[in-house]
């Protein structure tokens, strides 16, 4: 077994016991040193975005002191749901590994599939004037402080 997904298994396992919530543990590394860990804290913190990922990605930028993780690998006990693909690109890592498919998932009871197929209508624009005003802003601001 891969040393690092050996480590994802084990914070996975470590969150189910507790009851954090389901079996999701992740390492990420760079230089082949983990610079974060997490496993899935749902339950634990009453958050539907704490998914094993998320943490791991929040403990690597905290240690690394930054949101950019180029140069990073992400081993998971799983395939990463949408969001946790989202978060993987926003912080530029550079490759997943993941243990279980979303097959594997959904046979034991978790939804992810829904969300590789289904076409969202619970969304509309609304008062884009006024928020572009906002998005002006930042980029004048950004402009100015160089960030």
């Amino acid at each position: 077994m891969n040393p690092y997904m050996k480590i994802a298994v084990e914070e996975a396992q470590n969150g189910i016991r507790a009851g954090h919530g389901g079996p999701f543990g992740c390492v990420i590394v760079k230089n082949n040193a983990i610079v974060g860990r997490g496993h899935n804290q749902v339950v634990l913190l009453n958050d539907p975005t704490c998914h094993g990922e998320m943490m791991a990605i929040h403990d690597a930028c905290r240690s690394l002191g930054t949101f950019d993780l180029s140069g990073c690998d992400l081993y998971t006990t799983a395939e990463p749901c949408p969001m946790c693909l989202g978060a993987v690109r926003w912080a530029n890592i550079r490759k997943v590994y993941y243990g279980c498919n979303i097959s594997d998932t959904d046979a034991i009871g978790f939804r992810d599939k829904v969300f590789f197929s289904s076409s969202w209508d619970f969304s509309e624009e609304l008062d884009r004037s006024e928020c572009l005003e906002v998005f002006r802003e930042y980029q004048q601001l950004k402009n100015q402080k160089n960030y």
